[in-house]
């Protein structure tokens, strides 16, 4: 069976009506679309040639180095939604060394996690994939919880251990949001400086964002202003929750809009959704990757797979994937990894 019959077995029902739509509001003729010279993009840009010597670390690392996309680990839940019950599933990854472990056997791009779980084994691992620094977390001690990003190490720290980037939350939308902001844009500053790359979690985050009759966190007009402002600070990658709806503007009625612009640039189909987050990475310059949502048992390999097509036909640079990966047995979450690259190799499957 050719691979592109398997992902549509995969795909079922889905299958025609996400690989052979045909987008009509932003034409991909005006998007930048990824390719084998991805760090490319970045020859006209600030970035010095030690940043662009990480980007291509991971770029050209892994199953899909070379192709212009990523399939990367981040297996940061530990800190962020706590480690039992990100790890009772398949406790083995309370051993730091299995995180790393997966990603290499999965053929991923890079991992990326906290300051403990890399640099715990640094020495035997960050020449062999790799390591991304998530600097910043939401931790779930304080009671009752709080939600903000506070930063739990140095930009330093992260480039003593070997890694080729950090990354970073910024909770859009939130009241400490400003403060993150300014945060995170010097981090990413001084990473540059440093010849790191940069890589920041665009989430929305404000109660007001979901109301009684839909939630807004992942609206495509949300999440889009939220990586406008990313790419502001100088991310060099934008990863993103994939949008599940629309109108976010309008129908809580805030920030700036108008009826004409989602007619101008989107439908409700999720490529074009998709798409409008990737117009807010300026036209792609700068590579979106979509997150991999949480584990919901036997469907997961069909919503990565699903993920992965919408991604790549919107104009995406691919998937940041962990728990559907994790929280199970290694070889079920590397069969699962392996699915997702299978999407951005296939050649059949193009830009819509």
């Amino acid at each position: 069976m050719k691979n592109i019959d398997t992902i549509k077995e995969i795909l079922g029902a889905d299958a025609s009506y996400l690989l052979d739509y045909v987008s009509n509001k932003i034409p991909k003729q005006n998007l930048s679309i990824p390719d084998p010279n991805a760090v490319d993009k970045f020859i006209t840009s600030d970035r010095n040639p030690q940043v662009l010597r990480s980007l291509a670390q991971l770029y050209d690392h892994g199953t899909l180095g070379g192709t212009g996309y990523l399939n990367i680990l981040p297996v940061d839940q530990g800190i962020e939604h706590t480690a039992a019950v990100s790890f009772y599933k398949n406790p083995t990854y309370f051993d730091p060394e299995n995180i790393i472990k997966l990603a290499v056997e999965g053929g991923c791009n890079g991992v990326a996690s906290t300051f403990g779980v890399l640099a715990m084994h640094a020495r035997k691992y960050a020449h062999k994939i790799p390591f991304i620094v998530k600097i910043n977390h939401n931790e779930l001690l304080t009671y009752p919880n709080t939600f903000d990003q506070i930063l739990f190490g140095t930009v330093k720290e992260a480039w003593n251990m070997g890694a080729v980037a950090v990354g970073a939350t910024i909770y859009f939308g939130s009241q400490e949001s400003d403060r993150q902001i300014q945060e995170i844009a010097a981090a990413f500053e001084e990473a540059h400086q440093l010849g790191m790359a940069t890589i920041l979690w665009c989430y929305a985050r404000n109660k007001a964002f979901k109301t009684e009759k839909e939630d807004y966190h992942s609206a495509a007009d949300i999440t889009g202003q939220a990586n406008y402002i990313g790419v502001t600070i100088k991310a060099d990658i934008i990863k993103q929750k994939l949008p599940e709806t629309n109108f976010g503007f309008k129908n809580i009625n805030f920030a700036k809009y108008d009826d004409e612009m989602y007619e101008a640039l989107t439908t409700d189909h999720p490529i074009d959704l998709c798409r409008y987050q990737v117009a807010n990475c300026y036209m792609g310059k700068i590579g979106l990757i979509n997150s991999g949502g949480g584990s919901k048992g036997e469907s997961d390999i069909k919503e990565a797979v699903k993920t992965a097509v919408i991604n790549k036909r919107a104009g995406g640079s691919g998937l940041i994937m962990g728990r559907k990966s994790f929280q199970r047995p290694i070889d079920e979450g590397v069969k699962i990894l392996r699915s997702v690259q299978e999407v951005y190799l296939e050649p059949e499957i193009d830009i819509a």
